[in-house]
């Protein structure tokens, strides 16, 4: 083979692998940045700035980590991970949704940070993620056995889609697709209803606000954006779209939601702003010390339900995915431990139970020493 037949050959599969790569991003799943009025309404934000969304209180980077980000995904990706992994399937309990009375406030969680919760009779979906694996290739952050129980078809409708942000185990494509008839409203932060508009759902019902904003969707029931301390991106863009936590509040109850997101001074900002929450929904998963800036440490967990003024508490973002390198298990032991002698009631349903919010001395098993045993 010549020279130049090796170089054309090379180029081939050079012009090949990229045309590859381009169809890969293109999938619908990837989404696209925000354009047209959209971005106008992104740009008016106070804390978009130099192109990008910005946290209240300044992080260095994305991860605020010391070591180079990419060195430090290839350490995990090598490291030992079988401590990360239960050895059984994950325990649960599937509770006929479609059965419940309209009456009752209760949330249901279904595993990481996917919560199903009704209010006043509004069924309510919060980040929603049915898949195998929470990214866009098949290999990566593999959902725990046993995490997937639900599928759109156990869903009645449902009244208020919840997103917090893009980032793949909050915002999962085949899942929303799979939703999409029994979806009605669309409550998430700015920029993240590109993604909806993409997809086929009508702006009409997209509902896409800034930080601190009120999203009135019956006489008696809104749902509030409020701020986190985190960041975005779905692929190679970063801080394009914003990140939020929730208030969904109604004449009877009040409910937090945290998102992903760092400890701040923000969390007691929001208490003061609410009076108090019947029951907050707190990350507590996927912690490093070295990300204590965009993801909550479980000390810091605790002092943030005591800053938001929480009676009840959950926690999410566990249970499904290995995304750091603490055992699986360790989010609930270091959460029994921190909420020792804490003013709330930590409520641990297993994946698919009821959880009555308002309801007190509800009796839960602590299912994780199942696995443990």
């Amino acid at each position: 083979m010549n020279r130049r037949t090796f170089l054309l050959g090379g180029l081939g599969v050079l012009a090949t692998a990229l045309g590859g790569g381009t169809w890969f991003i293109r999938q619908p799943k990837f989404g696209k940045a925000p354009s047209g009025e959209r971005l106008a309404r992104i740009k008016a934000s106070p804390h978009y700035v130099n192109g990008k969304f910005q946290c209240l209180e300044p992080i260095k980077t994305a991860t605020d980590k010391e070591e180079n980000y990419v060195l430090g995904k290839v350490k995990f990706f090598l490291q030992d991970k079988s401590a990360l992994f239960p050895k059984q399937p994950i325990p649960s309990k599937k509770t006929d949704l479609k059965s419940l009375s309209p009456y009752e406030d209760f949330v249901v969680w279904m595993g990481h940070s996917t919560f199903y919760m009704q209010l006043s009779g509004k069924r309510i979906l919060i980040d929603p993620v049915f898949s195998d694996y929470a990214s866009p290739v098949f290999f990566i952050n593999k959902a725990f056995e046993g995490s997937n129980i639900y599928t759109a078809e156990d869903f009645p409708e449902i009244d208020v889609l919840a997103i917090s942000h893009d980032h793949w185990d909050h915002l999962d494509y085949a899942s929303i697709m799979s939703l999409r008839p029994k979806i009605r409203e669309i409550v998430c932060p700015l920029g993240v209803g590109e993604y909806f508009e993409q997809w086929g759902f009508e702006p009409e019902h997209l509902h896409e606000e800034d930080w601190y904003t009120e999203i009135p969707l019956a006489k008696n029931f809104s749902v509030h954006i409020l701020p986190s301390q985190h960041y975005s991106g779905r692929f190679t863009t970063p801080n394009n779209t914003q990140w939020c936590g929730f208030a969904f509040v109604t004449p009877n109850r009040r409910v937090f939601c945290s998102g992903d997101g760092g400890y701040g001074s923000h969390f007691k900002e929001i208490g003061n702003r609410f009076g108090g929450f019947d029951l907050a929904l707190m990350e507590n998963g996927q912690y490093n010390e070295k990300w204590h800036r965009i993801h909550l440490l479980p000390e810091h967990t605790a002092q943030a339900c005591v800053d938001v003024g929480a009676k009840q508490v959950i926690t999410s973002h566990h249970g499904k995915f290995a995304l750091a390198l603490h055992p699986w298990e360790q989010p609930y032991l270091d959460m029994a431990a921190v909420s020792k002698a804490k003013p709330y009631e930590w409520l641990f349903p297993r994946l698919g139970e009821i959880a009555y919010i308002g309801k007190v001395g509800q009796i839960f098993a602590p299912w994780w020493e199942e696995i443990l045993k």
